[in-house]
């Protein structure tokens, strides 16, 4: 395989113009910064909708070309004599370190897959991975895709239950797992979960172990292997074969807020495309001359598709050195993140908002001086559409040593789209808190209304992908159907992908994401973004997070429902009396008012509700679902994918004493 890097930066000034000859012309020299061992003969073709079959489109990218996507991760930058290069600098919870050259890298991703392959793995087999933060998830997710086995990597705090469920849908033939996990200085065991999953009827042959904790664990001599018996010994030369542009890469489960998670399935070529583009658009420093002093920190769990694009892929594609790290974020301190940003001279943070909120109620008066923050030059933000109240700081705390705040890259994105689709580009001369702005290049979008025509300014529709891009997903595993029903079969005469999100054009034509369609409340004929209460809230001193849900009201329809988490907890609960009962009853007025005086008051909730935290996927996504259905007192919808399922009981409590 020869060197193919083209200049990463064409000129995206007049993308909205482009004609479809331009559009894919763009992405053919996207695709050419990668490394291929055979080129492609078309660059994109598609049939259509199928209302009648009720089958979604047959996208392909790059047909007849070839190449190995761990091969453009890994082993091209090592050839082109940068082995010497830190690809990744590990942080575990407890405070070990360990700093992985691209020619470590290289040496671990084939001993895994020479590992692998003496395990019985090769090409299309599936492979779950139940592991947390480590270089080894990275190691085995690369090896994956080097021998063009399926990967499809689970967050490593999810449960059994939801474990088997991906064990049993991808058909995996192996599981890789570890003894157990550092969560917040104590060792969480986690084998008996990975037992607990491969328990029922499945294609499990081998579950392969880590020993990351050296606790005891469960063992079965025909089935569990060790990792350093199998992969440490294994062979460290491995030549890649190249598969082709649409072969299967992974499965990206939804997080399943509504019904069974949906198995998305990613193919090779497109997906490398625009996860490597992407990654250096938004990323990377403008001039070119200084990228190889970047160091980028996505904070993303290695299980969601965030990190799959720009923790894995998209910066290891473009030799990028970055920081994973193991733990929570306030273990042992709350300026843990600060520390890392300070030790490895971070140049980039990706972080999700509701870990900005939770830094904002950990620092109320602002991130210690202390704390070195210099090196930062762009932030993101990514999960869901970041509060206005929360943007600012972000730009103005972690960005602090810049004179007017760091340019703010705030992603919209899904798991269905594989890659950024709006964004602010970092050469931007303003930015709007909050807001997505436009279309990235090569992709288009609209905001139209139940008729598929583009909606007024300022008026509420569902957004949609005209042109989606290389790094769509193709399909959901094993049910094509409802990747039909749940994204193309209502604007299937338009050809029109239905990403399942409310927004807005403001007067400038700027994109605003108001969140999920199905959490517009609807009070009195007027409907009304949660996003938008939330963030009216958030911007209340006295609040570090809030969800809001609708919930029924005879007059209205609906009411918004308001689930708070205050900086002064004493307010939390429904037995308080006397001094704290009146500090509670202020608190509620207070809050009613200034939603008020932010939106209007129509927008007042009816009811606030005091909690220690609110129930949140591992996306930072607030499970606004759940909300209602705890404080209706109904049965709760699928909860295996929360990141915090422990404060549903609490919240439960709080909402059944009421």
């Amino acid at each position: 395989m020869t060197e193919t890097l083209c200049p990463a930066t064409a000129d995206i000034t007049n993308e909205t113009n482009w004609s479809e000859a331009e559009r894919l012309a763009f992405w053919d020299n996207a695709a050419k910064r990668l490394d291929w061992s055979e080129d492609w003969h078309t660059t994109y073709t598609s049939t259509g909708v199928d209302t009648a079959a009720r089958r979604g489109p047959e996208l392909r990218w790059f047909e007849g070309g070839k190449l190995n996507a761990a091969y453009n991760c890994v082993d091209r930058h090592v050839e082109a004599g940068r082995g010497a290069k830190v690809a990744l600098h590990f942080e575990g919870e407890p405070g070990d370190t360990i700093t992985v050259t691209y020619q470590d890298l290289q040496d671990r991703v084939s001993k895994a897959t020479n590992a692998l392959v003496l395990l019985g793995i090769g090409k299309g087999d599936r492979v779950v991975i139940y592991l947390p933060v480590l270089v080894e998830t990275v190691v085995i997710t690369l090896a994956c895709a080097r021998i063009d086995a399926v990967h499809s990597l689970v967050f490593g705090g999810f449960s059994a239950e939801a474990l088997k469920f991906r064990v049993e849908d991808t058909g995996a033939k192996l599981l890789v797992t570890t003894d157990g996990q550092f969560r917040r200085g104590e060792a969480v065991p986690v084998k008996h979960n990975a037992d607990a999953a491969v328990s029922g009827d499945n294609d499990i042959e081998h579950v392969l172990v880590l020993r990351r904790t050296g606790c005891e664990v469960p063992w079965t001599a025909d089935r569990d292997v060790w990792w350093h018996e199998v992969v440490d010994t294994a062979d460290s030369t491995l030549i890649p074969e190249a598969f082709d542009s649409e072969t299967p890469l992974f499965i990206m489960y939804t997080s399943g807020t509504t019904g069974q998670p949906k198995g998305l399935v990613h193919t090779t070529g497109g997906y490398l495309t625009q996860a490597s583009w992407s990654h250096e658009a938004l990323f990377s420093n403008p001039d070119p001359e200084q990228r190889a002093n970047d160091v980028h920190w996505c904070t993303a769990d290695l299980a969601w598709v965030t990190a799959h694009t720009y923790e894995i892929y998209g910066p290891l594609s473009n030799g990028v050195t970055q920081v994973i790290y193991e733990g929570v974020p306030n273990a042992p301190h709350p300026g843990r993140h600060f520390e890392i940003i300070a030790r490895y001279g971070v140049t980039s943070y990706y972080t999700a908002p509701t870990l900005v909120r939770s830094l904002m109620g950990w620092f109320p008066a602002g991130i210690p001086a202390e704390h070195d923050l210099s090196s930062i030059r762009v932030a993101g933000t990514v999960g869901e559409a970041v509060n206005p109240e929360a943007w600012r700081w972000l730009r103005s705390q972690v960005g602090r040593d810049t004179e007017s705040g760091i340019p703010m890259v705030d992603t919209w994105w899904q798991s269905e789209t594989g890659a950024t689709i709006l964004s602010p580009r970092q050469q931007d001369t303003g930015f709007k808190p909050g807001c997505g702005t436009r279309a990235l290049p090569g992709v288009s979008v609209d905001i139209v209304d139940d008729a598929a025509q583009t909606v007024e300014k300022n008026l509420q529709g569902y957004i949609v992908l005209t042109k989606t891009g290389p790094a769509m997903a193709r399909t959901v595993w094993g049910n094509p159907e409802r990747y039909f029903t749940s994204y193309w079969q209502k604007y299937a005469e338009q050809g029109w992908f239905l990403a399942g999100d409310g927004a807005r054009f403001d007067a400038d034509g700027d994109i605003w994401i108001l969140g999920r369609t199905d959490d517009v409340i609807n009070i009195s004929g007027h409907r009304l973004s949660t996003i938008e209460i939330e963030s009216a809230l958030v911007a209340h001193p006295s609040v570090v997070e809030a969800g809001v849900c609708p919930t029924p009201d005879t007059r209205t329809g609906h009411a918004a429902t308001a689930f708070v988490v205050p900086f002064d907890k004493s307010v939390v609960g429904t037995d308080l009396s006397g001094e704290a009962l009146a500090k509670q009853q202020e608190l509620i007025a207070a809050l009613r008012d200034h939603v008020a005086t932010q939106i209007g008051p129509i927008a007042k909730p009816r009811e606030i509700v005091f909690v220690p935290d609110v129930p949140k996927t591992r996306s930072g996504k607030i499970m606004r679902r759940l909300l209602t259905q705890l404080f209706e007192g109904s049965a709760l919808g699928d909860t295996t994918s929360l990141q915090n399922e422990p404060c549903i009981e609490q919240v439960k409590q709080i909402c059944d004493a009421r």
